[in-house]
């Protein structure tokens, strides 16, 4: 029988590995897809053909470079990640200013504007393509009366782009919005008292004092939109499926047409990892702009 002086002290040893074990479990829960998908991207794996199952290593990789339809979804997905993130980034931070100062007006339309981003983003697709429907959508009427007839939307590839970005921008846009209005309303206050004291002009309040004291959740927010962007699913394969065409063929709906469709897992897989490569690139670059930030902020401390 252990003494109560050794089992209290077995505990203080033993708990930090007993917290860190749901990190252990989550982490695991991570890699096992992620190699399980590394696995099948080095495979030729159709599932309507088992028999002709075999390791080609990196031949799904060396095919992509090329084929034009890879190389299509690469400049679609980053178009639609910089055209949406660039956008919600401009309409999220003059939200925030204009909701700067606290008062009830404000917090309560900053709640108001928080509701598209509770609507899932497949929801919020469906209700768009009925918006937007040609012959009965609201939206079709509203352009109608101001004159301008028979405006495809997303069924057309001159302006398919342009729908989806404008559906990913009215859920997206409160998620920076509110990140910002955060960030600002957490700034200190005595550099802009000190600034209105000496009748420093606005324009140089903003850029000199405010743009680059909230960069940091400026670079918060981006990364966070950015990464989910370049993943998106759900908008895109709601509306268009992909289409008109491969006007849309974003990374994943192209990699669930592969699997799905195609039956073709290894390119699938091989998509995925790929995707994967993209974003930990771009989250890399991130971060250590952030870090480098965050070592000023505290050189001028």
């Amino acid at each position: 029988m252990q003494s109560p002086v050794k089992q209290s002290r077995f505990m203080r040893r033993a708990l930090p590995y007993i917290l860190s074990l749901p990190a252990l479990l989550m982490c695991i829960g991570i890699l096992i897809p992620f190699f399980t998908a590394v696995y099948y991207s080095m495979l030729r794996y159709r599932m309507n053909l088992p028999a002709m199952k075999g390791f080609i290593w990196f031949d799904n990789y060396i095919n992509f470079f090329t084929d034009p339809k890879f190389w299509n979804t690469v400049y679609i997905s980053l178009t639609y990640a910089f055209l949406t993130v660039g956008l919600e980034l401009l309409l999220g931070l003059g939200i925030a200013l204009l909701l700067q100062r606290p008062s009830r007006f404000n917090n309560i339309a900053s709640i108001m504007l928080l509701l598209p981003l509770m609507t899932a983003p497949a929801l919020a697709a469906l209700m768009w393509k009925l918006m937007t429907h040609p012959d009965f959508g609201i939206l079709s009427y509203l352009l109608s009366v101001v004159g301008i007839q028979n405006f495809k939307w997303a069924s057309d590839p001159a302006t398919a782009l342009f729908t989806v970005v404008l559906v990913d921008i009215w859920v997206y846009t409160p998620f920076i919005m509110i990140l910002l209005l955060a960030g600002l309303r957490s700034l200190p206050k005595a550099p802009f008292e000190a600034a209105a004291l000496d009748g420093v002009p606005r324009s140089f309040v903003f850029f000199r004092i405010t743009l680059p004291m909230l960069m940091p959740y400026i670079i918060t927010a981006t990364l966070f939109r950015l990464l989910d962007s370049i993943q998106q699913f759900d908008i895109i394969y709601a509306m268009t499926q992909g289409g008109p065409g491969d006007k849309l063929l974003v990374f994943q709906v192209q990699a669930y047409l592969d699997f799905f469709q195609a039956t073709n897992v290894g390119r699938s897989a091989a998509l995925m990892i790929i995707l994967w490569a993209i974003t930990y690139a771009l989250s890399n670059v991130f971060i250590k702009q952030w870090l480098k930030l965050r070592e000023r902020a505290h050189g001028a401390h």
